[in-house]
This record gives structure tokens, C-alpha cells and sequence, in this order.
């Protein structure tokens, strides 16, 4: 049974304010709105799961204009599925890319991090072991993202 609400109870079941879910709406990034004859915005189920995607793919790092086209091509349907995976797999890969990078860093802080532990256990400080020096590889020059 499909139950439709209004933008309040869409707020309150996903966290968003109102605002966000207005501006969203303006910007062409939450398809299928319908109103109601009082022309009152009227959301379904599916908006929810739509406004959590939409935040997911914003906190990897996906922006408004991806977004707009990733929506665009929803629109479309089945024509365009192919173009829908292959936005969304590219974005898959900056993700693991962001992700690596960000592993490679998180090494570090917590290498840091025990050397300073060290260092106020033993109350003065430590020596660099060999292999710690050798495990911070140089820059290495990233691919440019799209």
C-alpha cells in the first residue's frame, strides 16, 4: 500500500530540512514530485531512498552538476541504464581512489600518533627506524579527476 506525504514528514523520516529538500527540488535533483490539488508538494517511499543516495553520492565527493546529470538520466529510464552505470561506476572508482588515498594518510597520522606515544613514555625522543623512514613513500603524482 502506497501511503504519500508532504515535505514535513519527508524532513523528519530523513534529517534533511525542509530548505535542503526545497533547494534540492530546485535544482532539478529529486524526480517525480507530485502536488496535491492545495498544490502542496506530495513525496512517496521511493523519496526517501532517493535523498539518502543523493547524500551518500554528495559525502564521496559527487557534485551538484553530476548529480543534475545523474538524475537527468534516471528520468530517461531504461533507455539510458547504460549511461546511469557508467556515471555511477566512474564515481565507484574516484570513491576507492579517495578511499586509498585516504588509508595511505590514516598510516601516517597513526604512525605519528605511536611516536609521540613513544615519545612521552620514554620522555624524550624516539629514533626513526629505518623501515619507518623508507614505509612514507614519496608523492607520487595523482590522475586528474574529472
Amino acid at each position: 500500500m502506497r501511503r504519500d506525504f508532504h515535505i514535513g514528514e519527508l524532513a523528519a523520516r530523513t534529517g534533511r530540512s525542509i530548505y535542503t529538500i526545497r533547494w534540492y527540488e530546485k535544482q532539478g535533483l529529486i524526480p517525480g514530485v507530485a502536488r496535491d490539488a492545495g498544490g502542496r508538494r506530495v513525496y512517496a517511499d521511493h523519496h526517501v531512498a532517493w535523498l539518502d543516495l543523493i547524500d551518500r553520492l554528495r559525502r564521496t565527493g559527487m557534485s551538484i552538476a553530476q548529480l543534475r546529470q545523474y538524475t537527468a538520466l534516471t528520468r530517461q529510464g531504461k533507455s539510458a541504464l547504460k549511461e546511469q552505470r557508467a556515471l555511477l561506476a566512474a564515481h565507484g572508482e574516484r570513491v576507492r581512489e579517495t578511499i586509498a588515498d585516504w588509508t595511505e594518510a590514516l598510516a601516517l597520522i597513526d604512525a605519528k600518533v605511536a611516536f609521540y606515544g613513544e615519545w612521552m613514555k620514554q620522555g624524550k625522543r624516539p629514533e626513526l627506524a629505518p623501515h619507518r623512514r623508507a614505509a612514507v613513500p614519496a608523492k607520487v603524482p595523482r590522475k586528474r579527476r574529472a
